[in-house]
Parts: structure tokens; C-alpha cells; sequence
């Protein structure tokens, strides 16, 4: 070391090579900051479900990852007003009092631009490309949706001035502005949700469009706006907004008359990052939901766990929650391909609700099965696996029939959701059929509950949520009473029998293990669980009587029945108490 001028460089060249040539030195601490690692990775979720990869030019670029570099910019300081503004469209006038185009019949509504700006050789002018979509556009818009027109211009930024006109390119073409607009996840979720939440009409849709390439083809589409910078409270003022306003012209292309009459625009970008945060706090949101309905599941898994007990369990309320966790798994594996940006977030909460549905429910499913043929059990191994392929074709082709019906039928969406959440009715059923004696646990009865409302709930009733599905309150309070209603019941019935809401007179006739007997006098006999006397000399609540005039203690046989509904001295079948 003293033989280096300088010695910081000494010191680096002497670690760089005790590093590349005393590796065996340095194994323990390689093995621990791997593990600090790894512990980092498991310690940060959100970290972690950051976008795969990045592409050049792709959504999010400039928006989630970059901070502004001027904090105090200079007022010819060039604005990047690249991204997505949403705000409100109006007539100028009363209503469209154009006759060329009379399918704008509403006088105002939402709107959503997308802009992409980029310098040109011209010192201060920057080209821009994107579209503009309006929603409530049309009379019916609850069926077919908004217009959608494709546009490009310059701006000036000394003058924060922006120019644009329509692009009257085929519809075939498809231009950056396109590929910048499909790798936007608020435009990708939100056209997603759409199709998978929101009663639309595919054939509306395309005469959209049609429309769309009729007025581009027809008009002349002018757009003068003015651009200002917006500050932002959210993020620490972090990320700068811009709010434009403008007005939208639409001279004829024969001069003759306007398409339609002069548009208000007004619009104000948005933060990508905090919705982006939304997505991701959304698919946290899941995971942490199906994280506790595994461990419910262990739980019920543990409070049945003997023949006796898994056979009062109904086996259409574990496939009916099989199946949607199957549909949840598909949804979010779904978004997860469509969204480039957010497939960690989404595939992480698919796979989350792959293991609730294929390992736990799927296990608890054959276990109920099993308890319910005890007596297939003895019949081979060639009729079980008949009777099992059987199980599972009817599982899987119900989930595939399934997904074709609300293919089919999306627009009746929200009642196919309300029948999929009368998975405890079965149970309620199955309990006074068998009159079963508490055969759900309390806490899976109350956090099932819970947590299979936390998705519907926050997509249907959250005012800001990332999937931008307008709230129903009245759909929201009619499911949770729904569920509520239905756990009540489950609830009275494990506290108070299975049949005490039903009227005696019409219940069928219950077999009474504390029937009368004519007892020999000084008659004692032995429990054959306990191996203790029992006296029969005094009526007492503590001796019951099978079927089969076998004498056992209360207790004995209670927990007995609770493995096993048959005698333990002649192994006759035995009637629920």
C-alpha cells in the first residue's frame, strides 16, 4: 500500500483482487448478503412487482420512474406535454345543430386525449400525434360506448400553443400514436374491464367506427388549444400536470356548413404513477385476501377432519368456490398478459388464487368426496378412479360451460355474479336435510365471507378504482346483505341446530338416543369406548341408546359420532343426534 500515489486507488485495487482471487475467503459473506437479498426481495413487495421489462418509448417511461430535472423551470423551458388527459367535452351551443352527423346528440360529456410529443429541427416546435376519445357521445351510449378520432399537429411551446388536425389515415394503418396508446395500461385496463364488467354491445362498437372514418373522411377537423402547467399535490408535487383548454371545429370538406357545431375541450393530464400504484395495491390487495382464505381453509380443513366430519360438508359449496377462484386466477392472468407494465402484479395474484383453488379447495373437495361413499372404498382401485375422473370432468366442464354462459350472457353480468355468491345455500340446505351438527367452523364462516366481498365490493362499489367501472351502491348493499343473510343462518344453525328455524310440525320424524328402555332391576353394563359401568337402575341424560339397543355414556358417544356415524359394538350405521 505504501507503494501507491494515491491511496483510495490502492485501497480498490487491493479488494478488487482479494475479490477475484480469494473467493474462498469471502464465501460466508457472499452466503449472507444473498440471504439479505433474498430477505429484501421477500421484505418489498411492491418493489418487486415492478414491470418486467422496459421498452423504448413504452407507457410509463417518462411517468412512473422519472423525476422532473428543472425544479424552477424558465418560462421558454420546453414542456413535454406527452400522456393522458382526461376531462369534459362540450357544444358550444345548446346541442349539435348539425344535420350531417345528427348521432352527437348529447350537448356535452367525458373525454379522454392522448398526446405524444416529439422535437422536430425547429427550434421550439415539437409534432404531436394521438387521439382524442368521447364518451357519452351518443343517445345510447350505456350500449356501444364513445368515438374515437385519431389526430396530430404541432405544438409551441414558447407560446404553450397546440394545433392539431384529424389524421385521415386508413384504418389499417397504424401509427406510433397507436402503439404509444396500446401500451398504456390505463387505457389497456380500462378497455379490459369494459368487456369483462360493463354491459356493451360488440356490433354497436363497430358502427362506432364506421361512423368515426366517415366524419374524418368528410370534415376538417381543427383543434386550437392553450397548454398550462397544473402543480400537483400528490407525490410531494413531484410530478408536474398540464391542463388544456380548446375548441374543436369541424368545417366541411365542400364547404358546406360544419360537420357538427364547435366542441369545448377541457382537459387535465393525468398521474400515471398514482394509478399505477392503484393497479398495484389492488393485486396486494388479493393477495393478501387469498393468503387468509388459505389459512381459513387449513382451519376448516382441521375442524373436519374425520370421515364423520367431512361427510356433512356440501360438496357444490366447495366447488362452487373452486370455480370462482378458478375465474379469478384466469381474470388477473388475463390483465396480467394484456398489461405488459403490470404482469408481476397481476401474475402474482393469478398464481395466489391458483393455490387457494387447485391445492387446498380441490384437496378439500376430494376429501369430501371420499367421507361421502365410505363404502365405494372397498370396491378397488379401478371404480375409484372412475368415480374420481368422473369428479373432475364434471368440475372443469362446468368451469368451461361456465365461462361460455357469461360469454353469452354478459350483459345480465351482475345477477350471474349474485347466483355465484349463494355458495353457502347448498350448505344450509345439506344441514337440514342431515340435520348435521356443526359442521362449518365459526371463523371460516365469517372470514369467507368477508374476504369473498373484498373483489366484488371494491370493483362495483370503490368510487377510484383503477378500473374506472362507475359504483353501484345498490348492487353492492344488496350482495353484502345477501352474504349476510346467508351467514346468518349458517351461524344459528351451529348455535342452535340445524332445523331451528323450521316448525316441528313439520319436521320428520328424529330418531332420540334418550329413548325409554325397561332396565332389569340392579342391570349394569360397560361402555365399550370407555370401558367403564354404566347404571341403568336411574334414568339419567347421561346414557344413550342406539338403534341397535346398545348402551354408551353421552359424552363417549357423542365424541364417537363425531369420527364415525356407526356403532362402535356392532358397526351398524347410525342416525345423526
Amino acid at each position: 500500500m505504501a507503494e501507491c500515489p494515491n491511496f483510495d486507488m490502492s485501497i480498490w485495487r487491493n479488494c478488487k483482487f482479494l475479490f477475484l482471487h480469494r473467493n474462498c475467503r469471502l464465501g460466508f459473506a457472499v452466503k449472507v448478503f444473498l440471504c439479505l437479498l433474498v430477505a429484501f426481495m421477500f421484505l418489498s413487495p411492491v418493489a418487486s412487482l415492478r414491470p418486467l421489462k422496459e421498452r423504448a418509448r413504452s407507457w410509463g417511461d417518462e411517468w412512473l420512474f422519472v423525476k422532473k430535472e428543472d425544479n424552477n423551470p424558465g418560462p421558454f423551458s420546453s414542456w413535454n406535454i406527452s400522456g393522458t388527459y382526461k376531462g369534459t367535452w362540450r357544444f358550444l351551443e345548446l346541442a349539435n345543430n348539425s344535420s350531417r352527423f345528427p348521432d352527437f346528440k348529447r350537448s356535452e360529456g367525458n373525454s379522454v386525449i392522448e398526446l405524444m410529443s416529439t422535437p422536430t429541427k425547429i427550434n421550439g416546435v415539437h409534432y404531436v400525434q394521438g387521439v382524442i376519445i368521447f364518451n357519452d357521445a351518443f343517445d345510447d351510449d350505456h350500449e356501444g360506448g364513445g368515438a374515437q378520432i385519431r389526430v396530430e399537429g404541432v405544438y409551441i411551446w414558447p407560446f404553450r400553443q397546440l394545433r392539431m388536425v384529424a389524421n385521415s389515415g386508413k384504418d389499417s394503418e397504424w401509427g406510433p400514436e397507436e402503439d404509444y396508446l396500446m401500451s398504456n395500461p390505463y387505457h389497456l385496463l380500462g378497455f379490459f374491464s369494459s368487456q369483462v364488467f360493463q354491459d356493451s354491445h360488440r356490433g354497436k362498437i363497430w358502427g362506432r367506427k364506421k361512423l368515426v372514418h366517415d366524419m374524418e373522411k368528410h370534415c376538417n377537423i381543427e383543434i386550437a388549444a392553450q397548454v398550462s402547467r397544473v402543480t400537483s399535490l400528490s407525490n410531494g408535487g413531484d410530478h408536474d400536470q398540464y391542463h388544456m383548454e380548446g375548441l374543436m371545429e369541424s368545417p366541411s370538406v365542400d364547404e358546406d356548413g360544419d360537420c357538427f357545431s364547435p366542441l369545448m375541450l377541457n382537459a387535465t393530464s393525468i398521474n400515471i404513477g398514482v394509478y399505477y400504484n392503484k393497479a398495484v395495491n389492488y393485486t396486494l390487495m388479493v393477495t393478501f385476501v387469498s393468503f387468509l382464505q388459505v389459512l381459513l381453509l387449513i382451519r376448516q380443513m382441521e375442524h373436519s377432519n374425520t370421515q364423520s366430519g367431512a361427510a356433512k360438508i356440501s360438496i357444490l359449496m366447495i366447488g362452487q368456490q373452486a370455480i370462482m377462484d378458478a375465474y379469478l386466477c384466469l381474470l388477473h392472468l388475463t390483465a396480467g398478459i394484456l398489461v405488459e407494465s403490470l404482469f408481476n402484479a397481476f401474475a402474482t395474484a393469478a398464481f395466489f388464487k391458483f393455490v387457494v383453488f387447485s391445492i387446498f379447495e380441490m384437496r378439500y373437495l376430494l376429501a369430501v368426496w371420499k367421507a361421502s361413499r365410505p363404502a365405494n372404498s372397498g370396491e378397488g382401485w379401478e371404480a375409484m378412479r372412475r368415480e374420481l375422473s368422473l369428479l373432475y370432468s364434471r368440475f372443469y366442464g362446468i368451469l368451461l360451460g361456465g365461462i361460455l354462459i357469461m360469454y353469452e350472457f354478459h350483459n345480465f353480468l351482475r345477477p350471474i355474479l349474485l347466483l355465484m355468491y349463494s355458495f353457502w345455500i347448498p350448505q344450509i340446505i345439506t344441514n337440514i336435510i342431515r340435520d348435521s351438527r356443526k359442521p362449518l367452523h365459526p371463523h371460516y364462516i365469517l372470514g369467507m365471507t368477508v374476504t369473498r366481498l373484498a373483489i366484488p365490493l371494491y370493483t362495483f362499489g370503490c368510487p377510484n378504482n383503477f378500473m374506472r367501472i362507475q359504483p353501484d351502491k345498490k348492487w353492492c348493499i344488496c350482495l353484502s346483505a345477501f352474504m349476510g343473510v346467508q351467514s346468518f343462518i349458517l351461524l344459528l344453525q351451529h348455535y342452535l341446530g340445524s332445523r331451528c328455524f323450521i316448525p316441528r310440525q313439520i319436521l320428520p320424524e328424529k330418531y332420540s338416543y334418550y329413548r325409554r328402555f325397561n332396565p332389569d332391576a340392579n342391570r349394569t353394563t360397560d361402555c365399550v369406548i370407555c370401558m367403564t359401568a354404566i347404571d341403568l337402575s336411574q334414568r339419567s341424560n347421561d346414557c344413550m341408546v342406539t338403534p341397535c339397543d346398545h348402551f354408551f355414556h353421552s359424552g363417549c358417544l357423542q365424541r364417537w359420532m363425531d369420527i364415525k356415524m356407526e356403532c362402535p359394538t356392532c358397526r351398524r350405521s347410525l342416525p345423526p343426534a
